[in-house]
């Protein structure tokens, strides 16, 4: 009966359907968006430079010094991968690099090339040349603005200067093997990658390490492998990337709640639809249900009748919305949108990201909006049938 029913007011039916279609639809490719651009600002971050959990000498976020070092991080690189962790110790300092007339201030990181590879995907975005190799201990990579900073490229010679920890100047000539791709405006600007040994060397530096990072295993919460690589590391400062970033943790949390409002919105509006084209057919049917519950049928089963309605005209979109959203994801998770065209290259506080804006497809992007939409239909579809079962058959008989 309640199948019956939606056809007798066929154009009204189809538009609601159709409404809650596009409703579903819309919602289906933003939760893919949504969901496909949080996974790659997160793996931006913690699989190209940053990792999962960085550890520090004590305050030396705060007051950098080249002096303030982790005295053995051979032991704790060793120590946290019995723990199952992959970790990769880094050098950091300062220092100022020119070619020809051309000068700029740097960022220097000494780094162990295949240990550093299992924490990181840096050595995979080189644009030109080739990556450090520990055979050739001049050669360095540098980022591809402070590359055009100095107009230099792969197999130009790079002059850097900086402090000894000895009190003397440190100096040496550097050939260009690697340009980096953009992926962070720091880096960008003016990262420059040495293998460790040339780094100590440049510096005079015994050993130690300034930095050490982590990647956590896919199964554990962050928190709890951080406090793990805390218990590890006592005396050390253990940050992971939310600590690191704050501004960017807050704004994934927040973009996530905006997915839920966009929720809310669009089925406010579908349910204040349904409940409009409910009331009008209750309206239009005041006679007929009058009749039903003159002839026995309760007012549970009204209701039923009602709600039954509106699931069916839930289940046609659902479908309908479904079968639309498959070409759609094909093509908005293999191609996706070139951000880039708007507005070049896009960074995020810093992280540069790809300009390629892409959905994924996973089992949530259609639970989601599939539950509310169910959800929202039988929560609309409430109000007119409660109405609908109150009304008295002999009131309904004598309607005009």
């Amino acid at each position: 009966m309640a199948w019956r029913n939606l056809w007798r007011y066929g154009r009204r039916t189809v538009t609601t359907i159709a409404a809650m279609t596009l409703a579903l639809l819309t919602l289906i490719v933003w939760t893919s968006f949504v969901q496909g651009f949080l996974r790659d600002l997160e793996t931006t971050i913690v699989e190209v430079e940053i990792g999962d959990v960085q550890v520090y000498p004590p305050d030396y976020r705060t007051q950098p010094s080249i002096f303030d070092r982790i005295g053995t991080p051979t032991e704790l690189v060793d120590t946290l991968g019995a723990m199952g962790f992959e970790a990769s110790a880094r050098l950091l300092g300062g220092g100022l690099a020119a070619a020809g007339e051309a000068s700029a201030g740097v960022s220097l990181r000494g780094v162990e090339t295949e240990q550093d590879a299992r924490v990181s995907v840096v050595y995979d975005r080189v644009a030109q040349g080739s990556w450090l190799d520990p055979s050739d201990p001049t050669g360095v990579v540098i980022g591809g603005r402070l590359a055009r900073t100095l107009d230099v490229g792969v197999g130009d010679e790079l002059v850097l200067l900086g402090q000894a920890t000895d009190g003397s100047i440190a100096n040496g000539l550097y050939s260009v093997r690697g340009i980096l791709a953009p992926f962070s405006e720091a880096t960008d600007r003016g990262g420059v990658f040495l293998v460790r040994q040339a780094f100590l060397d440049f510096f005079v530096l015994p050993g130690g390490a300034h930095q050490v990072v982590v990647r956590n295993a896919a199964d554990q919460p962050l928190e709890a492998s951080a406090a793990r690589i805390r218990a590890a590391a006592p005396g050390l400062d253990v940050l992971t990337w939310r600590e690191l970033f704050p501004t960017l943790a807050t704004m994934i949390d927040s973009v996530e709640s905006t997915m839920y409002i966009l929720f809310f919105i669009v089925y406010l509006a579908i349910a204040i639809l349904l409940i409009n084209a409910t009331l009008m057919a209750v309206f239009e049917r005041i006679k007929e249900l009058g009749l039903l519950k003159a002839v026995g049928l309760s007012p549970a089963r009204v209701v039923w009748l009602i709600l039954w309605e509106g699931l069916f005209q839930a289940a046609l979109a659902a479908a309908a919305g479904l079968i639309l959203s498959v070409p759609l994801l094909f093509y908005f998770t293999r191609v996706g949108i070139d951000l880039a065209a708007l507005g070049g290259q896009i960074s995020i506080s810093g992280i540069g990201m790809d300009p390629y804006m892409r959905g994924v497809v996973n089992p949530t992007i259609f639970v989601g909006p599939l539950s509310a939409m169910f959800v929202i239909v039988l929560l609309s579809m409430l109000y007119p049938a409660l109405k609908a079962a109150r009304i008295k058959p002999v009131e309904a008989m004598r309607h005009q």
